[in-house]
């Protein structure tokens, strides 16, 4: 019996490492081509390059046009981060409204909120453009930042919400016994319990928007705001031939950040995900 449980275990760790492997083959592949020439890159699959071109991520850096790769990197920072930070602002306190309070028509606009989670983002790519450019915010960040503090982005609103609604309310009594008005029982109370949902709020919508390619081509023309996404494809469009290991060695330094970002957030991203949508 103890025999017929170490061999399934060891089938077990057999199939993982496989699957692993096949997970990860692109992102090893994507770091020996950084190293190999465009010719090797189309004729092998092979991990290690057979003659290795040095450079790569130099040249990559400075880039070919008028803008280097640092641009990109740092307009992708000024894209993301603040609207990782309204999305999670608006989030927080739209989850504790509908979690907590109760007002008019709660029902109906909890619906209509959820009606909007239904709608295909592709329907309203147009009146969206069209509204954002009677309002002059083409050609910025305002139409990622303005609607994420606004509390436009209806999955993380109703995370929160459930987030809040596994909280026990004895805990908003007890600390309005003690004096507490409904911010501080907010902010000294239930946000440190809510920790796990801001992470795989922050995890999921920097990773969202960082790697977002339609969005940023509708509503950023200018190449000096250009984040990774379009810049890496506009890299590839400035002359007919180029590097291939320019853009692979790119490519890996732009998904740095947000494998960074869910490696150091793992532990509450797990937690978040597991405990989201449970009620006690």
């Amino acid at each position: 019996m103890l025999k017929k449980k170490h061999s399934s275990l060891i089938i077990s760790y057999v199939i993982l490492i496989v699957l692993a492997y096949v997970m990860i083959y692109p992102l090893l592949w994507m770091v020996g081509a950084s190293f190999k020439s465009n010719a090797e890159i189309f004729s092998t699959v092979g991990l290690l390059p057979k003659e290795p071109v040095f450079g790569a991520f130099k040249a990559g850096w400075e880039g070919t046009g008028r803008y280097g790769f640092s641009t990109y990197l740092i307009n992708s920072f000024e894209l993301v981060l603040p609207t990782v930070l309204f999305t999670v602002i608006s989030g927080v306190l739209i989850g504790y409204g509908f979690a907590r309070f109760d007002f008019p028509l709660k029902k109906f606009w909890f619906a209509i909120m959820l009606s909007t989670l239904m709608l295909p983002s592709t329907v309203i790519i147009i009146p969206r453009y069209i509204y954002f450019k009677q309002l002059g915010w083409l050609d910025s960040y305002m139409p990622f930042w303005i609607p994420a503090l606004l509390g436009c982005t209806t999955f993380f609103n109703y995370m929160f919400i459930q987030f809040f609604r596994g909280l026990p309310l004895e805990l908003d009594e007890s600390a309005k016994l003690d004096g507490c008005n409904s911010f501080r029982i907010l902010i000294q109370i239930l946000l440190p319990l809510c920790k796990s949902a801001i992470f795989s709020a922050i995890v999921f919508q920097f990773v969202w928007i960082w790697n977002d390619f339609l969005n940023t081509l509708i509503y950023v023309s200018s190449v000096v705001k250009y984040p990774v996404s379009l810049g890496l494809r506009m890299s590839m469009d400035i002359a007919t031939e180029f590097d291939w290991n320019q853009i692979m060695a790119m490519s890996l330094i732009s998904i740095l950040p947000p494998v960074i970002i869910f490696f150091a957030a793992q532990k509450y991203f797990v937690e978040g995900i597991a405990t989201t949508g449970m009620k006690n």
